[in-house]
């Protein structure tokens, strides 16, 4: 007799959604279904919220029959049925929720309260608020109420400085991204005041105007020593943002810990929780109270961004850390968004937590600054190495001294400085012959008379402290000198 056993595996049950103050379900979309009232009440409300198409009132997810038709619908009945502009204050992007695709609806908080169906405008059948877990229509009182503490020091509502601006960098922008803008490209991204003149959006993306980003680099832990200042900008705001983050690409050097089986690369910080936060400073700058520019500070071992602004006024610092989004200056954010400079809204500050705490964060009356430290840096520890050339961290430690546990890159010996300047006539010389030359050990052995093995160990003192670099073979290549 053949016995057969079937064997069960019972699953856990994924656990439901739930709608909060902050989450709304609707199953799918139609004419019936109200969705500009419910982003009015979220843009009204001081946390924003979500709205999912494609869920049921349980939580249980069923999918969107046609997603890229409905959420064309839905930006176009967003833009149209909603005022003030909430252009750059939502996103609709498509979620996969337990292997079911929905539409997902993410509402920024607004700055320009109270918002309204365009439709019935300010009154009771136009603005709504969020309470609970309901869109509620609002009281005349609070409407007037609302009215009266609406920010009114929008960036679309101040008169451009300059009135004769050209917009080439922000089309080849655009079209890069596989976007055309047509003739009525200022109107269409809120480029114009009411009376339809260039407001200061226009000048920001402009492709000349008169704002500035500087980064400066010092020599130590504080100010007292400036090595570089660079300032990017007169130009516009998309490219200015791009030059700032191929600047810190730069500068953003790769430390090596060659460990008994493998090498180690770390760079001084994270790239792309940095690109976040350099984007977030730019874009939710104060343009409008100070025309403070943003600044970049390199130190030796930490980077400083400072930007002019504070939180909005309704919003706490627990609100700000738990992604809360509400952006100063939404027009910059929709543009940023649209040539994908900005994935999506309320991502970018969960991105940088993924890497970075709290604490980097540090906010003042009028200003908001990140400090980043660098990722600590082992320089070349490994047996064999010693053996052969010295023990690179001693001989770093003994020649420099240390600050705060860092080696100072700024004093040289003179033996080390002797060999720079060889290097460095090796590389003049050739680049006069018309061809590219360089010293190699050989050729410093010769000149100084010392030993080979104390010229392998300054090279390497040189090389990881980033005065030099090797080009080519062990055998046939060279040693050139590195910008510091």
């Amino acid at each position: 007799m053949v016995c057969i056993i079937k064997l069960f595996t019972i699953g856990t049950k994924p656990t439901p959604m739930i709608e909060t103050n902050r989450i709304e379900f609707k199953r799918e979309l139609t004419r019936e279904l109200d969705i500009e009232r419910e982003v009015v009440a979220f843009l009204n409300y001081r946390e924003g919220g979500i709205i999912y198409i494609g869920v049921n009132d349980d939580g249980e997810p069923i999918g969107v029959k046609d997603i890229d038709g409905d959420m064309l619908k839905i930006k176009d009945r967003i833009r149209t049925g909603v005022s003030p502009s909430p252009m750059g204050l939502f996103d609709v992007l498509v979620e996969n929720i337990q292997g079911v695709q929905v539409i997902k609806i993410f509402v920024a908080s607004g700055s320009e309260k109270p918002y309204y169906k365009t439709t019935y405008g300010l009154s009771p059948k136009g603005c709504y608020m969020r309470v609970g877990t309901a869109a509620e229509p609002m009281t005349t009182s609070q409407i007037e109420d609302m009215f009266t503490h609406r920010i009114r020091n929008s960036l679309r509502n101040i008169r451009s400085p300059r009135k004769n601006l050209t917009f080439r960098q922000l089309h080849i922008y655009y079209e890069s991204k596989g976007l055309v803008l047509n003739e009525h490209f200022m109107e269409n991204l809120d480029l114009l005041t009411d009376v339809d003149e260039p407001n200061y959006v226009a000048y920001l993306l402009a492709d000349e105007n008169s704002m500035s980003i500087k980064v400066a680099k010092y020599a130590g832990v504080d100010r007292d020593i400036l090595v570089a200042n660079n300032e990017f900008g007169f130009c516009s705001l998309l490219k200015a943002t791009d030059q700032v983050l191929d600047k810190l690409k730069i500068e953003n050097n790769v430390s090596s810990e060659i460990t008994y089986k493998r090498r180690i690369d770390k760079p001084l910080w994270d790239e792309r929780a940095m690109r976040e936060i350099v984007i977030n400073a730019i874009v939710h700058n104060d343009y409008y109270t100070n025309e403070v520019p943003q600044k970049f500070e390199i130190f030796s071992d930490h980077i400083e961004i400072t930007s002019a602004g504070r939180l909005p006024v309704d919003m706490t610092k627990e609100e700000f850390f738990g992604g809360i989004s509400s952006p100063r200056n939404k027009e910059l954010m929709r543009v940023f968004r649209d040539v994908d400079m900005v994935e999506s809204l309320g991502s970018g500050l969960k991105r940088i937590q993924k890497v970075y705490t709290k604490e980097i964060f540090s906010f003042t009356t009028n200003f908001i600054r990140t400090t980043i430290p660098f990722h600590s840096q082992k320089l070349i520890n490994d047996p064999e190495f010693e053996h052969t050339f010295g023990n690179v961290n001693d001989e770093l430690g003994r020649i420099n001294g240390r600050i705060n546990g860092r080696i100072n890159l700024s004093e040289l010996t003179q033996r080390q400085k002797d060999i720079l300047s060889i290097i460095k006539e090796g590389l003049v010389v050739g680049r006069i012959n018309g061809r590219i030359n360089g010293v190699g050990s050989s050729d410093i052995i010769s000149k100084l008379n010392i030993s080979e093995r104390t010229i392998f160990r300054e090279l390497s003192v040189l090389k990881q402290l980033g005065y030099i670099r090797r080009v080519g073979s062990k055998k046939t290549g060279y040693w050139e000198t590195l910008d510091k």
